[in-house]
């Protein structure tokens, strides 16, 4: 399978769309998002990113200095700006689909879910050098149980699923744009 061009049939069925990847943290979201922006010539935006810029605080210290609900008011506003631009590939926070409100926003767009196995998020979680401000301590697969059991509902209201085991960003990329001519079908059928 080669990379799409600008060209590409697949980015006008897209319409402009932004295409907003959901899931847990460790998923591979904001990975799989850049190897997807190329392959669609969309820009990548990471939502986690422009908090961090914008406070200029990391997102460790906001929940440690304001606590978790003012980041989800942060991140919903946030959200809110990105949702206001077109033909963007958004990496999103692992809990924006807490807040009913930002549902509104991503549908407007396409709701891709990256999901994977509790064990392989706990391997990558374990790997991973990032500090998880709802992971801290000991007891990471008892928090990451109760953070799936709280979430897995809500990221299942995605418009697409992709399960993933150890492919590469590349791999889900070019697997997420081989399902989304189904997704527009179903889109154009409802309008």
């Amino acid at each position: 399978m080669g990379t799409f061009s600008s060209n590409h049939p697949l980015k006008e069925r897209l319409g402009g769309r932004n295409l907003y990847l959901i899931g847990m943290m460790g998923s591979g979201k904001s990975s799989t998002a850049v190897p997807l922006a190329k392959m669609l010539d969309y820009k990548f935006i990471d939502i986690d990113e422009i908090i961090e810029k914008s406070t200029k605080k990391s997102i460790q210290r906001i929940f440690a200095e304001d606590g978790e609900s003012s980041f989800r008011a942060i991140e919903h506003q946030v959200l809110n700006e990105v949702g206001q631009h077109h033909s963007l590939i958004v990496a999103t926070g692992g809990g924006v689909v807490t807040n009913s409100e930002n549902w509104g926003i991503l549908h407007q767009g396409i709701v891709i879910w990256l999901k994977l196995h509790k064990s392989d998020l706990l391997k990558r979680l374990k790997a991973d050098s990032n500090e998880r401000p709802l992971l801290q301590g000991k007891e990471l697969a008892s928090r990451l149980d109760k953070l799936l059991e709280e979430r897995n509902q809500q990221y299942s209201e995605a418009d697409l699923h992709i399960s993933i085991k150890n492919e590469s960003p590349k791999e889900v990329a070019l697997t997420i744009l081989t399902k989304l001519p189904s997704i527009l079908k179903s889109l154009h059928d409802l309008s």
